[in-house]
């Protein structure tokens, strides 16, 4: 697996047309929640088709920590059975949203104390939300961001809590993962701006049913969403997880880019990721999106149109989006994205800054951003910054498939939840398919 480098990485321009077959590893959202569930269950389980990256490595690390048996191989992953959760234990949660937020209600129904921590940015990442529900429905909890220390008993009592889950969907994804483990289960009730990102609910949601928990969802005319979860066993065994369509989006976006075919195979008919949404927003920017059994192929226009479009429900497309519009022949305005400003960096802020410093014109909105194209040039002095972002490094390497002299200061960061992108890239350019996702 690749170790995250600052060494700047020179972006390879694209000869001509992008065209190739790229199959990408498997999702780290699906991924990791497996993982959790199966730990839950005590009974074992195994994770066929799993990412290996740095954010699974650390829900690996976070469950073994806990006390849980992980046996992890290339694609496979083998969660062993055990008698309990227990601490003292440590939880490194790097910048892994999916660990800190999923994690420690999990951890609530350990026999010790359990500290969290992680990289300096993951501590000024909001925490609060799921800190003070896990305190409602009785946790005892020291701090109110990292590093913290959650005071487990062996059980919790669950029951109901009313928070506002605006800021992220894994606060609601969090608490429900491990509610069927808490004596009364728990309700989740949302109060206050829609949630962004729900389709990674969806996903917690159908996940958790296929696991055999009993799950009742509800909404009202005054935008309050509601979920339950009853306790009850959980059903180890094992999961496919499906490819990452979200980082398959930065491989269909360098066809867009240049013109080009790119095809991914295995791009699921129906699925509750987020990145399926890739699919529309091409096509509304003028390029050929077909799925069929070949998998999903997209076909690049001879020029981008720019689009007007609201992202909140697919926040984590926004940089790949964001660096297709730099490159359309007309504005864009991405809508609905005000709560990226506290995922791994303040996207919003990073984007404006570095599609700016390329010569576009990038304003930033309560809610958004706003594009106008300009002819665009790199600054050899200064680096694509990718602020420690996987999502903000693909995006430098997008633009730098036509435009000059683009160099990423961080392209390691793409390790989060893509390992190996720069291998994967340069094999897309050769017009090669990329490594399989074979155990």
């Amino acid at each position: 697996m690749t170790t995250p480098t600052r060494a700047p990485w020179p972006a390879p321009a694209a000869d001509g047309p992008v065209r190739a077959t790229v199959t990408v590893p498997g999702s780290k959202s699906i991924t990791n929640r497996a993982l959790l569930l199966a730990a839950l269950a005590g009974t074992g389980g195994i994770v066929r088709g799993a990412l290996r990256s740095r954010d699974t490595d650390l829900m690996a690390g976070a469950l073994r920590a806990l006390g849980v048996p992980v046996d992890q191989h290339t694609t496979m992953v083998i969660v062993g059975a055990h008698d309990g959760l227990r601490g003292p234990a440590t939880v490194d949660c790097g910048l892994a949203g999916t660990v800190m937020r999923f994690v420690p209600p999990l951890a609530a129904l350990a026999d010790g104390p359990v500290r969290f921590d992680g990289d300096p940015r993951a501590r000024q990442r909001p925490m609060t939300t799921v800190l003070d529900a896990l305190r409602t429905i009785g946790a005892a909890v020291d701090g109110d961001a990292l590093p913290f220390v959650l005071h487990g008993t062996g059980s919790l009592p669950g029951g109901e809590v009313t928070l506002d889950a605006s800021g992220s969907s894994q606060f609601v994804s969090g608490l429900l993962l491990s509610g069927a483990g808490y004596d009364k289960g728990i309700t989740v009730h949302h109060d206050g701006k829609p949630v962004p990102s729900t389709p990674h609910i969806e996903m917690t949601v159908a996940m958790l049913r296929a696991a055999g928990i009993e799950v009742d969802t509800a909404e009202t005319a005054t935008s309050v969403a509601t979920w339950r979860v009853a306790p009850g066993p959980v059903r180890g065994g094992a999961v496919d997880v499906e490819p990452d369509l979200s980082n398959a989006t930065v491989f269909l976006a360098a066809a867009a880019a240049t013109g080009g075919e790119v095809t991914v195979p295995g791009w699921p008919q129906h699925t509750t990721q987020a990145g399926d949404a890739i699919r529309g927003v091409l096509a509304a920017m003028g390029a050929s999106v077909v799925l069929d059994d070949r998998g999903l192929t997209v076909r690049g226009p001879g020029r981008l149109d720019g689009v007007d479009i609201d992202l909140h429900e697919v926040g984590e497309l926004t940089p790949t989006v964001a660096a297709l519009a730099a490159l359309a022949g007309g504005p864009s305005t991405l809508r609905g994205i005000g709560h990226l400003r506290g995922h791994e960096t303040d996207r919003l802020a990073a984007l404006a800054r570095e599609i700016g410093a390329l010569g576009t014109t990038v304003r930033q909105t309560p809610d958004g951003l706003t594009i106008r194209p300009a002819p665009l040039g790199a600054n050899p002095d200064r680096p694509w910054r990718a602020h420690d972002d996987h999502r903000m490094a693909t995006a430098g390497a997008i633009l730098g498939l036509v435009v000059t002299g683009v160099t990423v200061d961080d392209i390691g960061a793409t390790a989060k939840t893509l390992p190996d992108f720069p291998g994967l890239w340069d094999a897309m350019l050769a017009g090669g398919s990329g490594p399989g996702r074979s155990d």
